[in-house]
């Protein structure tokens, strides 16, 4: 991994043309059930701050959202905000409702290429399913978003979840449902996707 640029270059080439980074996502990026400004987006605008980048971050994020939900919205998502960088947290809620793969794969295809045309570069956070889904089921869902960003050459997290889900014991990382993270789990999740969004604004 490429060293970063000092913070004080990087933000001075930040203060240069002020990144605007969009979040499309749904209740895991939306701050579900849990107090406002807590969330992993939140999280991700103050430390940007704290690093002295002037981004603005729009969290665009619906609980419940699917990828044509997402599809929908991003034109006009796309047309107002006009970011330089798009975060593209969708799927998961395609998963629970048993919509196709094939259906799930090509919205977020289409996502990608939208916002490309647009001019931003794009990261797609990827997601996964427990195994009570069906091992092949839980494989091949997971592999559509690697399969995305691979077609698409861009930026990926493979699991936006991981060390919340897959930890010694991730339940006490989960509120009662079991499905969406406590306030405590955001920042590993902002750490999960640090890493692949810092190169981008570099």
């Amino acid at each position: 991994m490429a060293a970063a640029l000092p913070g004080a270059a990087w933000a001075a080439a930040a203060r240069s043309a002020p990144p605007v980074i969009l979040v499309v996502g749904d209740s895991l990026s939306a701050e579900y059930g849990i107090a406002r400004g807590s969330g992993w987006v939140a999280l991700l605008e103050r430390r940007l701050a704290g690093k002295g980048v002037a981004a603005r971050v729009v969290n665009a994020s619906v609980s419940g959202d699917t990828t044509a939900g997402g599809l929908a919205r991003l034109p006009a998502l796309l047309t107002s905000h006009r970011p330089t960088h798009v975060v593209l947290e969708l799927g998961g809620n395609d998963a629970l409702r048993g919509l196709p793969l094939a259906s799930t794969e090509k919205n977020l295809s289409k996502m990608v290429q939208l916002a490309r045309s647009a001019g931003a570069q794009v990261l797609l956070v990827g997601m996964q399913v427990p195994p009570n889904f069906g091992g092949e089921h839980a494989r091949r869902f997971a592999e559509l978003f690697q399969s995305v960003a691979t077609q698409h050459k861009v930026a990926f997290v493979p699991f936006l979840l991981a060390g919340v889900a897959d930890g010694p014991d991730p339940t006490r990382l989960f509120q009662a449902d079991r499905i969406h993270p406590t306030a405590e789990a955001q920042p590993r999740m902002l750490d999960n996707v640090w890493p692949a969004l810092e190169k981008l604004l570099r």
